[in-house]
Protein backbone atom coordinates (compact mmCIF):
# COMPACT_ATOMS: atom_id res chain seq x y z
CA UNK A 1 0.00 0.00 0.00
CA UNK A 2 1.35 3.59 -0.45
CA UNK A 3 2.09 5.49 2.05
CA UNK A 4 1.88 9.16 3.00
CA UNK A 5 3.03 11.43 6.12
CA UNK A 6 0.95 13.77 7.36
CA UNK A 7 0.94 16.62 10.38
CA UNK A 8 -2.58 16.64 10.58
CA UNK A 9 -4.18 15.12 13.56
CA UNK A 10 -7.24 12.58 12.84
CA UNK A 11 -10.28 14.04 13.86
CA UNK A 12 -12.75 12.48 16.33
CA UNK A 13 -14.50 10.67 13.77
CA UNK A 14 -11.23 9.06 13.02
CA UNK A 15 -11.15 10.89 9.83
CA UNK A 16 -8.33 13.05 7.91
CA UNK A 17 -8.16 15.37 5.25
CA UNK A 18 -5.12 15.16 3.23
CA UNK A 19 -4.73 18.29 0.45
CA UNK A 20 -1.74 19.26 -1.29
CA UNK A 21 1.04 17.06 -2.82
CA UNK A 22 -0.05 14.49 -1.23
CA UNK A 23 -4.19 14.61 -2.82
CA UNK A 24 -2.27 15.37 -6.04
CA UNK A 25 -0.32 12.12 -5.78
CA UNK A 26 -2.81 9.67 -4.81
CA UNK A 27 -5.61 11.59 -7.26
CA UNK A 28 -3.69 12.44 -10.83
CA UNK A 29 -0.19 9.82 -9.93
CA UNK A 30 -1.55 6.89 -8.44
CA UNK A 31 -5.50 7.25 -9.49
CA UNK A 32 -7.18 5.87 -6.10
CA UNK A 33 -10.52 6.26 -5.52
CA UNK A 34 -13.20 5.64 -3.00
CA UNK A 35 -12.96 2.35 -1.55
CA UNK A 36 -9.02 1.72 -2.07
CA UNK A 37 -6.63 1.49 1.33
CA UNK A 38 -3.69 3.71 2.05
CA UNK A 39 -0.98 3.83 4.65
CA UNK A 40 -0.86 7.14 6.82
CA UNK A 41 1.48 8.03 9.10
CA UNK A 42 1.26 10.46 11.00
CA UNK A 43 3.05 11.21 14.99
CA UNK A 44 4.64 8.06 13.87
CA UNK A 45 2.27 5.47 13.64
CA UNK A 46 1.10 3.90 10.63
CA UNK A 47 -2.93 3.31 10.23
CA UNK A 48 -4.46 2.17 7.46
CA UNK A 49 -6.93 3.87 5.97
CA UNK A 50 -9.52 3.75 3.66
CA UNK A 51 -10.05 6.38 1.20
CA UNK A 52 -14.11 7.97 1.70
CA UNK A 53 -13.94 10.99 -1.16
CA UNK A 54 -10.95 11.86 -4.19
CA UNK A 55 -10.87 15.46 -5.30
CA UNK A 56 -8.90 18.57 -4.65
CA UNK A 57 -8.60 17.29 -1.35
CA UNK A 58 -8.46 13.35 -0.45
CA UNK A 59 -10.48 12.37 3.00
CA UNK A 60 -9.43 9.11 4.59
CA UNK A 61 -10.70 7.60 7.50
CA UNK A 62 -8.69 4.95 10.05
CA UNK A 63 -9.82 0.70 9.25
CA UNK A 64 -9.01 0.23 12.97
CA UNK A 65 -5.78 -1.38 11.70
CA UNK A 66 -2.14 0.13 12.22
CA UNK A 67 1.21 -1.25 10.98
CA UNK A 68 4.09 -2.28 13.15
CA UNK A 69 7.33 0.17 13.50
CA UNK A 70 10.43 -0.61 11.56
CA UNK A 71 12.32 1.73 13.01
CA UNK A 72 15.11 0.95 14.51
CA UNK A 73 15.72 0.75 19.11
CA UNK A 74 18.25 2.95 18.96
CA UNK A 75 18.06 6.58 17.82
CA UNK A 76 21.34 7.32 15.20
CA UNK A 77 21.87 11.10 14.32
CA UNK A 78 24.82 11.55 11.71
CA UNK A 79 26.80 14.69 11.52
CA UNK A 80 28.35 15.01 8.02
CA UNK A 81 31.20 17.97 7.34
CA UNK A 82 29.99 19.64 4.30
CA UNK A 83 30.92 17.18 1.16
CA UNK A 84 31.36 18.06 -2.31
CA UNK A 85 28.59 17.84 -4.94
CA UNK A 86 25.54 16.38 -4.23
CA UNK A 87 26.87 13.44 -1.31
CA UNK A 88 24.40 15.12 1.12
CA UNK A 89 21.73 14.20 -0.95
CA UNK A 90 23.08 10.16 -1.33
CA UNK A 91 23.53 10.65 2.21
CA UNK A 92 20.23 12.09 2.95
CA UNK A 93 18.21 8.79 0.59
CA UNK A 94 20.37 5.83 1.43
CA UNK A 95 20.59 6.98 5.05
CA UNK A 96 16.60 7.58 6.12
CA UNK A 97 16.26 3.76 4.08
CA UNK A 98 19.19 2.44 6.56
CA UNK A 99 17.37 3.75 9.54
CA UNK A 100 18.88 6.81 9.91
CA UNK A 101 17.19 9.49 12.75
CA UNK A 102 18.28 12.84 11.36
CA UNK A 103 21.01 14.71 9.56
CA UNK A 104 23.22 17.19 11.17
CA UNK A 105 25.73 19.17 8.53
CA UNK A 106 28.40 20.97 9.59
CA UNK A 107 30.85 23.19 8.50
CA UNK A 108 34.38 21.46 8.94
CA UNK A 109 37.74 22.83 8.92
CA UNK A 110 38.45 20.80 5.96
CA UNK A 111 35.24 21.34 4.26
CA UNK A 112 35.51 22.74 0.55
CA UNK A 113 32.13 23.30 -0.03
CA UNK A 114 31.33 26.56 1.33
CA UNK A 115 26.79 27.17 2.12
CA UNK A 116 25.38 29.72 0.76
CA UNK A 117 23.12 31.39 3.23
CA UNK A 118 20.61 32.46 0.27
CA UNK A 119 19.79 29.01 -1.23
CA UNK A 120 20.69 27.40 1.49
CA UNK A 121 16.88 27.47 2.95
CA UNK A 122 16.04 25.56 -0.51
CA UNK A 123 19.06 23.25 -0.44
CA UNK A 124 17.44 21.99 3.29
CA UNK A 125 13.94 21.73 1.69
CA UNK A 126 15.04 19.26 -0.98
CA UNK A 127 17.24 17.12 0.98
CA UNK A 128 14.02 16.86 3.53
CA UNK A 129 12.06 15.87 0.24
CA UNK A 130 14.32 13.15 -0.41
CA UNK A 131 14.08 12.08 3.08
CA UNK A 132 10.59 11.84 3.29
CA UNK A 133 10.14 10.26 0.02
CA UNK A 134 12.78 7.33 0.97
CA UNK A 135 10.96 7.15 4.16
CA UNK A 136 7.83 6.39 2.11
CA UNK A 137 9.85 3.62 -0.27
CA UNK A 138 11.48 1.93 2.97
CA UNK A 139 7.90 1.93 4.97
CA UNK A 140 9.05 3.97 8.01
CA UNK A 141 7.11 5.71 10.20
CA UNK A 142 9.94 8.70 11.13
CA UNK A 143 11.11 10.77 8.46
CA UNK A 144 14.76 11.90 9.22
CA UNK A 145 15.25 15.85 10.07
CA UNK A 146 17.25 17.66 8.18
CA UNK A 147 19.10 20.49 9.74
CA UNK A 148 20.73 23.12 8.42
CA UNK A 149 24.57 23.38 8.43
CA UNK A 150 25.88 24.01 11.92
CA UNK A 151 29.30 25.06 12.59
CA UNK A 152 31.40 23.26 14.63
CA UNK A 153 31.30 24.97 17.72
CA UNK A 154 27.69 24.35 17.25
CA UNK A 155 28.21 20.81 16.63
CA UNK A 156 30.73 20.72 20.69
CA UNK A 157 27.40 21.90 21.77
CA UNK A 158 25.24 18.86 21.52
CA UNK A 159 27.36 16.27 21.92
CA UNK A 160 26.31 15.69 25.47
CA UNK A 161 22.50 15.35 24.52
CA UNK A 162 23.72 11.88 23.38
CA UNK A 163 23.95 8.35 25.32
CA UNK A 164 26.85 7.64 22.92
CA UNK A 165 29.06 9.99 20.72
CA UNK A 166 31.84 8.16 17.95
CA UNK A 167 34.22 9.97 15.45
CA UNK A 168 35.11 8.44 11.94
CA UNK A 169 38.57 9.18 12.42
CA UNK A 170 40.49 7.88 9.53
CA UNK A 171 44.06 7.57 11.70
CA UNK A 172 41.90 5.33 13.90
CA UNK A 173 41.95 3.13 10.95
CA UNK A 174 45.22 3.27 10.54
CA UNK A 175 46.18 1.77 13.76
CA UNK A 176 47.36 -1.90 14.08
CA UNK A 177 45.65 -2.31 17.03
CA UNK A 178 42.01 -0.83 16.05
CA UNK A 179 39.51 -1.14 18.66
CA UNK A 180 36.30 -2.83 16.47
CA UNK A 181 33.50 -0.93 16.03
CA UNK A 182 31.84 -3.87 16.77
CA UNK A 183 33.29 -3.84 20.00
CA UNK A 184 31.94 -0.24 20.26
CA UNK A 185 28.52 -1.23 19.57
CA UNK A 186 28.33 -3.81 21.98
CA UNK A 187 29.08 -1.68 25.07
CA UNK A 188 26.16 0.48 23.46
CA UNK A 189 24.14 -2.31 23.82
CA UNK A 190 25.30 -3.60 27.41
CA UNK A 191 24.63 0.23 29.08
CA UNK A 192 20.96 0.23 26.87
CA UNK A 193 21.80 3.87 25.13
CA UNK A 194 19.25 5.50 23.17
CA UNK A 195 20.50 7.87 21.15
CA UNK A 196 24.01 7.68 19.46
CA UNK A 197 25.87 10.68 17.56
CA UNK A 198 28.30 9.33 14.55
CA UNK A 199 30.41 11.75 13.49
CA UNK A 200 32.08 12.14 10.17
CA UNK A 201 34.42 14.34 8.42
CA UNK A 202 34.01 15.94 4.60
CA UNK A 203 36.58 14.97 2.09
CA UNK A 204 39.95 14.83 4.01
CA UNK A 205 38.42 13.91 7.16
CA UNK A 206 38.41 15.47 10.43
CA UNK A 207 40.90 17.52 11.34
CA UNK A 208 43.60 17.19 14.45
CA UNK A 209 42.17 19.96 16.27
CA UNK A 210 38.43 19.06 15.30
CA UNK A 211 39.26 15.27 16.64
CA UNK A 212 41.25 16.66 20.10
CA UNK A 213 38.03 19.01 20.51
CA UNK A 214 35.65 16.38 20.17
CA UNK A 215 37.32 14.28 22.43
CA UNK A 216 37.40 16.62 25.70
CA UNK A 217 34.14 16.86 24.83
CA UNK A 218 33.74 13.51 25.50
CA UNK A 219 33.43 11.63 22.50
CA UNK A 220 35.30 8.49 21.14
CA UNK A 221 37.25 7.12 18.17
CA UNK A 222 35.50 4.52 15.96
CA UNK A 223 36.88 2.45 13.20
CA UNK A 224 35.10 1.00 10.33
CA UNK A 225 37.80 -1.29 9.25
CA UNK A 226 41.34 -0.71 7.53
CA UNK A 227 40.44 0.77 4.39
CA UNK A 228 39.72 4.60 4.19
CA UNK A 229 36.16 4.84 3.09
CA UNK A 230 34.25 8.07 1.20
CA UNK A 231 32.69 10.77 2.35
CA UNK A 232 29.34 9.68 1.40
CA UNK A 233 30.37 5.64 1.89
CA UNK A 234 31.00 5.65 5.78
CA UNK A 235 28.01 6.89 7.21
CA UNK A 236 25.89 4.00 5.35
CA UNK A 237 28.53 1.66 6.33
CA UNK A 238 28.17 2.59 10.16
CA UNK A 239 24.29 2.40 9.63
CA UNK A 240 24.25 -1.37 8.47
CA UNK A 241 26.74 -2.31 10.82
CA UNK A 242 24.00 -0.75 13.43
CA UNK A 243 21.39 -2.41 12.00
CA UNK A 244 22.93 -5.82 11.78
CA UNK A 245 24.27 -5.66 15.44
CA UNK A 246 20.21 -4.39 16.94
CA UNK A 247 18.18 -5.78 14.41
Amino acid sequence: MQRYFVHEPFNELSELTISGENARHISKVMRMDSGDQIVVVHADTAFICQIVSVGQEVIVKQTGETIPSSEMPIKVDIACGLPKGDKLELISQKGTELGMHALIPFTAERSIVKWDEKKGEKKTERLQKIAQEAAEQSHRTHVPEISNPKSFKQLLSIVSNYDAVYIADEEDAKQENRTRFADKLKKVYDNESKSILLIFGPEGGISRNEAQSLLEAGAETMSLGPRILRAETAPLYALAAISYEFE
